[in-house]
């Protein structure tokens, strides 16, 4: 059995060994094939490795019209092939005071397959730093479109600044907290996402949509498309008003004609005169030309208590004119004059009823104050109209009762109007300039009397200067009592009389806050008619 035993085995290795002989040469073929693959692979990333400090910097400047020198380089294999440059500067114009862009760290990664695709699989900036110079002092930007596709490009924390042409003033500096671009360089619209700190108003605004293609030819007509929020927009940066924006909406178009549609909130909005803050909002619809800034108001809407305003006109810049001139005009045709004068009366507002209003408004650019560059021009009614200063509404009551023939304080005639309602069609025309409002043909009425002045009020110092001519319905002894109707009476004859009864000067002086109404016959300016113009 042993000599059996020892006689088997030797025929038993060669059995083995020439079944094991067909597994080890296919073992051996696929080890040949994948130093093959390797190697050729290898080469192939030697003749066609982009991340060499020449071809990566060249490329920078061609995307960039721009000259980029960089502190560091090193190469990164594993996990990501690609590279990494510290210190990054991108020199548009020699002459320029800083780089056009300044990266603290710049890291370019992509895949082994993406290589011989000219794609990249992330472009990631840290400390990114936008310079731009004043508009117009710098040369040309030419930029050549690049041939390679990024699919990520990733810019947080990077700061934009626009240089002003005052080197006495700071930049204008948009803090970016999330920048990312998605699909760079390909062939059809890019992605973007922003996410930044608006300096002016200072707020919190976001925008997502699409950019692109760029036009070389027309970049005009660079289509651009998306939608944004704007949250906790401080108002107050602005002279004369406060409040914190919030508004959404959506954009679309192309670089030189973007339409534009959204809502606006402010819920403490002020007049910083007054300090009384009411809830504004606001549908509109516009358009801007993003080569130059210029926006052009279609429609507006804005409500505020029981008054809603309609506007519509331009920001736009002016022929010979440095900066951007405000033009608008607003109508309102239901509303309330205690919401206005409410937004201006550091008080209550002096009066109140139905108003509707039509004007032209015009804000030229310069450092005057608000009040003093403003110009306006327009014509307004006010119905059902009564003074809230409870002195002001006794001297109207008391006017009224002695016009229709009654004496001053009786009260018997349950017929007679509620002396709350007494200011009747109160209408006229008004142009401001220069910090003052100036009224022309300004006409009201009162139960047995009707009046058309003239005068100017003061929009910085609140004096009001207003003087005309009164026609009532009886005598004008009867308008008041004691010693000034006994010289009333004795000057019965010297006014003029016409079919529904006397003329007679009439003024209304003091303050915004505290206005004076009364008559004033030895006021010469009152003596003299203001003109009359159509009514609005």
């Amino acid at each position: 059995m042993s000599t059996l035993t020892v006689a088997s085995r030797p025929r038993n290795r060669k059995k083995l060994q020439h079944r094991n002989l067909p597994s080890r040469k296919i073992a051996i073929f696929i080890l040949i094939s994948i130093a093959a693959v390797v190697c050729v692979g290898i080469l192939l990333l030697k003749l066609f490795w982009p991340f060499e400090p020449k071809l990566v910097i060249e490329a920078l400047g061609e995307a960039g019209d721009s000259q980029v020198q960089a502190r560091g380089f090193h190469k990164t294999y594993f996990p990501h092939p690609g590279c990494v440059l510290d210190g990054v500067a991108f020199i548009h114009d020699k002459n320029a005071a800083q780089p056009l862009i300044s990266v603290e760290k710049l890291t370019i990664q992509s895949t082994y397959l993406l290589i011989f695709a000219k794609r990249l699989s992330l472009i990631r900036a840290e400390g990114l730093k936008i310079s731009i110079p004043p508009f117009g002092t710098s040369k040309p930007f030419h930029a050549r479109r690049s041939t390679i596709v990024i699919s990520e490009m990733i810019g947080d924390g990077a700061i934009l600044e626009f240089a002003s042409t005052d080197p006495k003033k700071a930049p204008l500096r948009f803090d970016i907290h999330k920048a990312l671009l998605r699909d760079v360089g390909g062939s059809h619209a890019l992605s973007y996402r922003l996410k930044l700190h608006n300096p002016e108003p200072p707020g919190e605004f976001e925008a997502t949509g699409k950019f692109g293609m760029w036009n070389d030819n027309d970049p005009p007509s660079t289509p651009i498309s998306g939608q944004y929020t704007f949250e906790r927009a401080d108002l107050s940066v602005y002279e004369g008003i406060a409040g914190l924006l919030s508004s959404k909406g959506k954009f679309d178009g192309k670089l030189a004609h973007i339409d534009i549609s959204g809502a606006v909130e402010v819920p403490d909005f002020a007049v910083k005169s007054g300090g009384h803050p009411v809830r504004l909002t606001m549908d509109y619809g516009a358009y801007v030309n993003a080569t130059n800034g210029d926006t052009f108001l279609k429609r507006v809407d804005a409500r505020f208590g029981k008054t809603q305003v309609t506007s519509e006109g331009s920001i736009a810049a002016s022929d010979g004119k440095k900066g951007k001139t405000a033009k608008v005009h607003f109508a309102c045709n239901h509303g309330r004059i205690e919401d206005i004068l409410g937004l201006f009366a550091r008080q209550r507002a002096p009066m109140s009823g139905a108003v509707t209003l039509q004007a032209n408004a015009e804000l030229p650019p310069g450092e005057r104050p608000f009040l003093e560059k403003l110009k306006l021009s327009g014509g307004f009614g006010i119905a059902g109209g009564k003074f809230s200063h409870s002195s002001t509404q006794e001297d109207v009551n008391k006017l009224s009762a002695g016009a229709r023939g009654e004496k001053v304080g009786d009260k018997d005639d349950k017929n007679k109007p509620d002396p709350e309602t007494v200011l009747t069609d109160l209408t006229g025309e008004v142009s401001v300039a220069n910090g003052a409002a100036t009224f022309t043909d300004l006409s009201f009425g009162v139960p047995g009397a009707s009046a058309r002045m003239h005068g100017t009020y003061g929009l910085i110092n609140h004096k009001i200067d207003l003087h005309g001519q009164l026609q009532v319905d009886s005598k004008i002894s009867n308008a008041s009592s004691g010693a000034k109707s006994l010289f009333l009476k004795m000057m019965d004859p010297f006014f003029k009389k016409k079919s529904k009864g006397e003329i007679l000067p009439v003024r209304i002086s003091g303050t915004y806050e505290n206005p004076s109404f009364g008559l004033d016959p030895k006021d010469r300016k009152a003596n003299v008619a203001p003109p009359s113009q159509p009514k609005p």
